[in-house]
């Protein structure tokens, strides 16, 4: 039994933490794999056959590449930053608060029913299906789809997986939405949940640009074992198991989804908690929809 530590350039965020490790894990010589995202590092232990590092290194980065990310014995000298993304980013996040104070000047976002228990979160779920909720649910998803696809399945394992996804998103954001009427979050908790909300965002947003290193240190995440729990039974084809994982993906370490479940913890009410999350999913839906259906098309396609 060898073991190695690597640094992998194109960490990001907790989902790019169980994405390094459930295809490290995957491959025939490893045994055990453990990536963190404080010193973007993963180790690794199993046989090697002896191997230099260098060379071990350069064949894991042929199962990571595809996902973007590389591996090294050495600390990889910094990228440098992309502060040119702000050039984009700045106009349109003016321009969306531009639009959205003129609704409010204009009255009009009145005649809009739930628009921020609606609309915000459905936009920031079409966010998270292009970003971190692709890589971690997409993965699953596409793991499910292989895996039924060996054992004679169809798109129902499938099609369960995401009914299952967003009930529970439904359901559990219910509860959370109650839990915040338990305990009587008055102006003042609200006003603090609804900044560390803004906090988590922004932080998730440098994270994804990869501004400052030192930022993914204050990035929430749910506990480990969970989440890889959930990556395990993605592999199993019992019948259950489409429907459980669905349920299961609502505590994986998605930045956006965490930050609607805060959300969702500042309405106080069981119903905004639940359409919240319920916007979110459906929000995501349709890239995961692509993802996972698509699988069973593209399965024999060369493309």
């Amino acid at each position: 039994m060898e073991s190695h530590k690597f640094y992998v350039s194109g960490m990001h965020c907790q989902a790019c933490v169980l994405m390094t490790e459930s295809e490290l894990k995957d491959c025939p010589c490893v045994t055990s794999a453990r990536s963190s995202l404080t010193d973007e590092s993963v180790v690794v232990e199993g046989n090697f056959e002896g191997k230099e590092a260098e060379l071990v290194a350069k064949e894991l980065t042929r199962v990571l590449t595809k996902h973007g990310y590389a591996l090294s014995v050495g600390r990889p000298a910094a990228a440098s930053k992309r502060w040119g993304e702000f050039v984009y980013a700045v106009p349109v996040s003016l321009a969306f608060v531009l639009a959205f104070a003129a609704l409010q000047r204009a009255g009009l976002s009145k005649l809009i029913p739930g628009e921020t228990t609606l609309l915000t979160p459905f936009l920031v779920g079409i966010a998270a299906s292009v970003s971190s909720c692709l890589a971690v649910v997409g993965g699953i998803v596409l793991t499910l789809s292989s895996t039924f696809a060996r054992s004679g399945g169809t798109v129902r394992p499938i099609a369960t997986f995401h009914t299952a996804r967003i009930v529970s998103f439904f359901v559990l954001g219910g509860v959370i939405g109650a839990l915040g009427s338990v305990f009587r979050l008055g102006q003042t908790t609200t006003l603090v949940v609804q900044i560390v909300l803004a906090a988590v965002m922004v932080i998730l947003g440098v994270n994804l640009l990869d501004l400052f290193s030192g930022a993914k240190k204050f990035q929430l995440a749910m506990p480990r074992l969970l989440s890889t729990r959930v990556i395990a039974a993605s592999r199993m084809t019992n019948g259950f198991v489409p429907a459980l994982v669905g349920t299961l993906t609502f505590f994986l370490p998605c930045g956006f989804t965490q930050s609607m479940q805060l959300y969702a913890l500042s309405t106080g009410s069981f119903l905004s908690g639940a359409l919240t999350m319920l916007a979110f999913s459906i929000g995501t839906f349709p890239v995961l929809a692509l993802v996972s259906f698509g699988s069973f098309s593209l399965e024999r396609s060369a493309r």
